[in-house]
């Protein structure tokens, strides 16, 4: 199975190859491979009794090479009648040499059954743009080409000399295939001295009087082919594998990067990933072995240790090896057993292996187990809001089944998560299990605000498990929660029990920012925002930009009684950002008490109408009254200790 990564468009842009060229100049056609590289691919498309011309010949001995093997009928071609004199002297009885332009040929119609080329497109198109010689030369190829006879071209495939390429061929009853050549690539790598390479390809153009459609095929291991539905599937397969090997180079270049590199890899003809790549590395040390792969049971992948940057981290640490690649699996696709996985993925994990690997037969696979892991989804659907999302039971390492939601424009986060129970044979949702951490110190704050009687607002309802909790748990506290997203309430209604009471529990379905400014005259003892943002670019995924406009923020502290809190959920990556969204909080809300989860993005603002100088007997008494709860508790010294006011 071949897998193609894709990854930024930074990777095999016009700037990298030239600086593959102008730092390699001549030398760089050496990349080609000569006939001992080249025999194996070369041999399947050219027979001994073939008519060859070689076009371009330069002073490469390949021809020769190929007459020695007997490939008898060569005539070699140049521009430079230095070249073809010195050619001659050497190797008169081994092939013609003849000078001429491959633009101008003067040879008769149909006159060859092979016309070979090694490098001399690359060297004709160095610049970027079809010009009229390359038609010239093209339209030249197919007239002195037999019926049947094949156009074998060597090249590096720059993107702009593959679309010359499809331009032209497809168009005048060409077949095209594309078949790399590993074994020039192994054969540079291990004659340069920092074992880099680039992709080889053999392109085979195959002339026919008439094709009824149009064909392109891609070899990306010289063995098993692969036909593409158009040109641009065959072009974008062709730039994935170059963008793998600029990846490859850069980790062989490099013993050990800061960050982590990450991509996704497909199957050829495929759309959607089959597994997602990142690679780790950190300081070497005896005590570390060099390389390995841990594949994560599907599942799995949203769990803090697999989701988050720190979490990989983390994974490296305990792995201990220099480098890892952790390879995630994708919704959407079948596996079947651990063993299947490790062969499918082994060529390209071992690719990504670091300089001075010596044996990469033995890379290891690590696991959590010997299971790909199970994951069941009991629903698909899409929002208007938030596109396209599924409904999914998991089973945990522990054996626990938990249902999550997750939007599939970021499919490595959990929306929502319920724990999943038996009763009388019967799947229910266990409504005493929290699964976000955050949940705990957002109750912390209804806590501290003393609810009892009082009418309390939640803006974002996701699977609604906050609100059940705080339903079953906290018995004289009356919520209403405000959801913009009818196809998430029904959702939460239909996959994650939530049950509504008109007395203590109400599900209002509309824009939470309109809400409050149609509810002025409403006072609530506290408001809780537990909002996701759509909009990744910004820096903030919690909440949405809008919910913190200082127009929002006055809104919200007129709609608070006096001793009232105002409870924000918090995800930011942005120091600056952050620094600026607590200065503009604060100059509408006099006090803010923040709390920040360790192994989470979270973090806790308390936001208090009025100053407070009680903080932390009023922590104190909430953490108290939720660790009398025996559901989930917090540690009180630590939690004082972390707290930080920003006044």
């Amino acid at each position: 199975m071949n897998l193609l990564p894709k990854t930024s468009e930074e990777f095999a842009t016009k700037d990298y190859w030239n600086k593959f060229f102008q730092k390699r100049g001549k030398s760089a056609f050496d990349w080609y491979g000569e006939f001992p590289e080249l025999c194996g691919i070369l041999s399947k498309y050219i027979k001994t009794k073939d008519t060859i011309l070689n076009v371009g010949c330069g002073n490469s001995k390949l021809s020769v090479d190929m007459y020695n093997t007997g490939y008898n009928s060569i005539t070699n071609i140049d521009l430079s009648e230095v070249v073809i004199d010195q050619m001659r002297k050497m190797f008169k009885d081994q092939g013609k040499w003849i000078q001429m332009d491959a633009t101008k040929m003067s040879f008769t119609n149909e006159e060859f059954s092979v016309v070979l080329d090694k490098g001399t497109l690359d060297a004709m198109m160095s610049e970027e743009g079809e010009s009229q010689m390359v038609r010239e030369y093209f339209e030249n190829v197919t007239r002195v080409l037999k019926n049947g006879g094949r156009f074998v071209v060597i090249s590096l495939l720059q993107a702009h000399i593959i679309a010359a390429i499809l331009n032209f061929f497809p168009i005048n009853n060409f077949l095209v295939r594309v078949i790399r050549c590993r074994e020039a690539e192994e054969k540079t790598a291990s004659t340069n001295d920092d074992k880099t390479s680039m992709p080889v390809f053999v392109i085979v153009v195959t002339k026919f009087s008439k094709l009824p459609t149009k064909i392109f095929e891609l070899s990306n291991d010289g063995e098993a082919i692969e036909r593409l539905p158009d040109e641009d599937a065959l072009t974008n397969s062709i730039l994935n594998i170059q963008r793998a090997s600029i990846i490859r180079n850069g980790l062989i270049r490099k013993n050990s990067y800061d960050d982590e590199i990450n991509f996704d890899l497909y199957r050829q003809n495929e759309k959607t990933p089959r597994y997602s790549l990142y690679i780790l590395d950190q300081k070497s040390s005896k005590n570390l072995k060099e390389y390995a792969a841990f594949i994560v049971p599907q599942g799995r992948e949203t769990e803090w240790l697999f989701a988050t940057k720190q979490g990989r981290k983390k994974l490296l640490e305990s792995a201990q090896h220099s480098r890892l690649a952790i390879v995630v699996m994708h919704r959407g696709q079948a596996y079947t057993t651990l063993d299947d996985i490790k062969l499918e993925i082994n060529e390209t994990v071992k690719s990504f292996a670091p300089r001075g690997v010596k044996d990469l037969s033995k890379v290891p696979f690590l696991s959590l187990g010997s299971d790909v892991g199970r994951r069941n989804v009991i629903f698909k659907g899409t929002s208007a809001l938030s596109g396209d999302f599924v409904v999914e039971d998991v089973v945990s390492d522990s054996d626990k089944t938990f249902r999550r939601l997750i939007f599939l424009n970021n499919q490595f986060v959990i929306q929502s998560e319920a724990l999943l129970k038996k009763i009388k044979k019967k799947t229910a949702i266990d409504h005493s299990y929290l699964s976000c951490q955050h949940h705990v110190y957002m109750i912390l704050g209804l806590l501290m605000a003393d609810t009892n009687g009082a009418d309390n607002l939640v803006i974002g309802l996701g699977g609604g498990g906050l609100l059940m909790y705080i339903h079953n748990f906290l018995k004289n506290t009356r919520m209403t929660v405000v959801e913009i997203d009818p196809e998430i309430v029904r959702v939460a209604r239909e996959f994650f029990g939530l049950l509504e009471d008109e007395k203590r529990l109400k599900v209002v379905t509309a824009d939470g920012l309109e809400f409050l400014k149609s509810k002025r005259d409403e006072k609530f003892q506290s408001i809780l925002f537990d909002v996701d943002s759509k909009d990744q670019t910004i820096g903030i995924s919690c909440p949405p930009r809008e919910f913190l406009m200082k127009e929002t923020l006055a809104a919200v502290k007129s709609s608070l009684l006096p001793n009232g809190i105002f409870v924000l959920n918090f995800v930011c990556r942005d120091a600056s950002l952050r620094a600026s969204t607590i200065k503009e909080i604060t100059e509408i809300f006099p006090q803010i008490i923040s709390y920040k989860l360790d192994e989470d993005v979270n973090e806790i603002f308390y936001c208090f109408p009025q100053k407070v100088t009680n903080f932390n007997e009023m922590f104190t008494r909430a953490g108290k009254k939720l660790n009398s709860l025996k559901r989930d508790t917090v540690d009180l010294e630590e939690l004082i200790e972390k707290l930080k006011i920003n006044s």
